[in-house]
């Protein structure tokens, strides 16, 4: 399922990997099928951080019921961009019952505009749940006028409108 082309297109990006083989999400999500829950291996391929495929790969087979709240906390702070962020919140942290809470606590105490990015994410995935806070996190970071977390804040922002309206 290597794709050089689109491997070779992330790396001029600055996709900051070491390797890229340029597997596209939906055949990720394929190659995940074909394994039952494994923490062991999430937990490696986690490790493997020069690997993009790696990376995304492991909140896909990470077993939720075995996911402890310190272990989402870390890999929510250690993102390392905002494709590996999207994956792991929409396909892991979203359906553990204290998601909200993880994404107010690095929300709150982030250090990158990456982190912040991740915990609006987490927030978006979370919607319509938690409408207020995360419309407070949203209308915070939009004031910040950080480039990395603009457009997600104003979608999130216009989504609450439309619902509200």
């Amino acid at each position: 399922m290597r794709n050089g082309a689109l491997g070779e297109q992330m790396r001029r990006s600055g996709a900051p990997y070491r390797i890229i083989f340029g597997v596209n999400l939906p055949q990720l999500v394929e190659i995940a099928c074909d394994y039952a829950p494994d923490r062991e291996l999430a937990e490696q391929l986690r490790a493997n951080v020069t690997t993009r495929e790696s990376l995304l790969l492991a909140p896909m087979i990470y077993p939720r019921e075995e996911l402890d709240y310190a272990t989402a906390l870390a890999w929510l702070r250690e993102v390392s961009t905002p494709e590996v962020s999207d994956v792991l919140c929409h396909r892991l942290l979203r359906y553990m019952p204290w998601a909200w809470d993880l994404a107010q606590e690095v929300y709150n105490t982030a250090e990158t505009p990456l982190q912040r990015y991740a915990a609006l994410r987490l927030g978006f995935n979370l919607f319509p749940a938690n409408l207020n806070g995360l419309k407070e996190m949203a209308q915070a970071e939009r004031s910040l006028s950080e480039p990395m977390t603009a457009s997600l804040s104003a979608l999130i922002l216009s989504e609450i409108s439309y619902l509200l309206d």
